[in-house]
């Protein structure tokens, strides 16, 4: 069973930026997809970013493109979401999420299957 640890969450103004950090509790987290989704009230969550480990290719969402950056500490067990030129529309609950095994790795939210906590992210305008 691997834990996930997010951190990193908090309020920014309106273009801002914030650091999320995920940190995974077992190496195995290494081979497989990692990615960070987010959700608001009353609506599904959705896929920001993915990372595959072991080519470091990753997957972004059309509306966080440019903004934002995913990457991974492998000696850590940690990925990070970097985001810049934050938004209100941004504002959510934003979650580490990691997939058991498999070469696949994208934004289908079906697809993984350890989840975090979840850490807030509020942007003002």
């Amino acid at each position: 069973q691997v834990q996930l640890v997010e951190s990193g969450g908090g309020s920014v103004q309106d273009g801002g930026s914030l650091t999320l950090s995920c940190v995974a509790s077992e190496y195995t987290y290494s081979r497989n997809c990692m990615g960070w989704f987010r959700q608001v009230p009353g609506k599904e969550r959705e896929g920001v970013a993915s990372i595959y480990p072991p080519s470091s290719r990753t997957y972004y969402d059309d509306s966080v493109k440019g903004r934002f950056t995913i990457s991974q500490d492998s000696a850590k067990n940690t990925v990070y979401l970097q985001m810049n030129n934050l938004k209100p529309e941004d504002t959510a609950m934003y979650y580490c999420a990691a997939r058991s095994g498999g070469a696949w790795c994208g934004l289908a939210r079906t697809a993984f299957n350890f989840w975090g906590q979840g850490t807030q992210v509020t942007v003002s305008s």
